[in-house]
């Protein structure tokens, strides 16, 4: 299970006091109000580089805008641009009933309700109205998966197992 998960990524500098813009990769923007400092890591690089604490939120459009303690220059804050910002698992929004965070699915063993081993998870489609899981077979070849009642049998976190029921057609792509 990831230790992290990415809430935003900030696109440019905002004003002159270094505010900076960043585009919410979150189910729920307004999170952001309720956070006393956010982590960030550079882009093109593995893991955690620091953090920032959070001095003021506010919104444009569907942007967030965002101050950080000690940056106070429209010159520093254009450095910030294309860092992704992070928070830990414990800062995540919690979870509802039947909900779960994608970072967990990826990787996951999947099988058929009758016990066919399919492959692993490898990636999660976003199309607006559900999750598309797409799962790599040991041959190479791969299946999408809808993340549908009809589907998705059961989710067992603990084992690592996407147990599935496939409807007509979904086998190969």
């Amino acid at each position: 299970m990831e230790a992290y998960f990415r809430i935003g990524v900030i696109t440019s500098a905002h004003g002159i006091r270094g505010g900076v813009k960043v585009f919410p990769v979150t189910e729920d923007p307004e999170r952001f109000r309720k956070l006393d400092k956010v982590l960030y890591s550079l882009p093109g690089q593995d893991g955690i580089q620091g953090s920032f604490e959070v001095k003021r939120v506010a919104f444009q459009k569907q942007m967030v805008l965002l101050e950080f303690e000690g940056i106070t220059d429209r010159n520093t804050a254009e450095t910030l641009k294309g860092r992704q910002l992070w928070v830990s698992r414990e800062e995540a929004l919690p979870l509802g009933e039947r909900e779960y965070y994608l970072a967990d699915v990826m990787g996951m063993r999947v099988v058929t309700d009758d016990g066919e081993e399919l492959g692993t998870v490898t990636d999660i489609l976003e199309t607006g109205s559900n999750e598309v899981f797409q799962v790599e077979k040991e041959q190479g070849k791969s299946l999408l998966i809808p993340s549908i009642p009809d589907c998705v049998v059961d989710m067992d976190f603990e084992q690592n197992l996407l147990t599935v029921h496939l409807l007509p057609g979904l086998r190969e792509i």
